[in-house]
């Protein structure tokens, strides 16, 4: 299989996770990144336009979660915890012992939890927009999230589940469980978060949902970590559909800083 933008191949699958379905893609040859997409997407609505620039020196290992595009739902509703170990059985699945993750959104806050609750599998984070606190983001956010309905989600994403999964009654309910996941999100506690001790790169748009403030405490509070903060929106930085403009060129994406920071001994 592959895509028609880059005609770069991938195998792809479904592996029984948990009571699940989950479906996975995999690009390239070497260390394995796992790329963990956010709140109402997909690998492709998310990682498309990054994949094959990783993909040239990494294997890279790109999931859906419950509910999300291929992936089959369960009858409960998403939490981040269930999600990293969802996460954690699949890369046993396909016998892979450690690997590097990269989570944007709210796959950013399930990689955390795979680094808190799967330690032993992580060898480097990158949180990509990541929220651990409720004051992470402006209070409006959670008054949209309390009153969210599926006529207000971006266009893309609705656009891009369909397109893998043509399921009305599907479309909604991966938008119903995550809007609901918001509104009964709880802080990570602070010793959870101080007790991720992998290198870890913490990336934020400068013009984010995440507030700068956010990612700066996190940073305070995990020892090992950097921080980047680059212009732009959410997930502006990686080619995310609803911020990608048709002039939108693949130098502009922070995958370069990535592989640096991964390839540091």
């Amino acid at each position: 299989m592959s895509s028609e933008k880059d005609s770069i191949s991938f195998t792809g699958g479904y592996s029984t996770v948990n009571g699940i379905n989950m479906y996975y893609e995999i690009y390239g040859e070497g260390q394995p990144l796992v790329l963990i997409h956010g709140g109402g997407s997909t690998i492709q609505s998310n990682f498309e336009r990054v994949i094959p620039l990783f993909a040239k020196s990494r294997k890279v290992i790109a999931v859906e979660l419950q509910a999300h595009g291929r992936t089959s739902d369960r009858d409960t509703g998403v939490t981040f915890e269930q999600d990293a170990d969802d996460v954690a059985a699949l890369l046993e699945n396909l016998n892979i012992a450690k690997a590097d993750f990269l989570g944007f959104s709210n796959g950013g806050t399930t990689t955390m939890q795979i680094a808190i609750r799967h330690p032993q599998l992580v060898n480097k984070i990158i949180l990509a927009s990541a929220l651990a606190k409720r004051s992470g983001v402006p209070p409006q956010f959670w008054d949209f999230m309390k009153q969210a309905s599926l006529d207000n989600m971006p266009a893309p994403l609705k656009e891009a589940y369909l397109k893998v999964t043509p399921s009305q009654k599907g479309l909604q309910a991966m938008h119903d469980k995550d809007a609901q996941r918001m509104v009964v999100f709880k802080d990570i506690e602070d010793e959870k978060i101080a007790a991720i001790k992998v290198p870890t790169l913490i990336i934020i748009g400068d013009k984010d949902v995440i507030t700068i403030e956010h990612a700066l405490q996190l940073h305070r509070q995990i020892a090992s970590s950097e921080l980047a903060i680059i212009p732009g929106g959410h997930g502006e930085y990686i080619g995310e559909v609803t911020t990608l403009s048709p002039q939108t060129k693949d130098t502009e994406f922070v995958v370069p800083m990535i592989e640096k920071f991964l390839s540091k001994k």
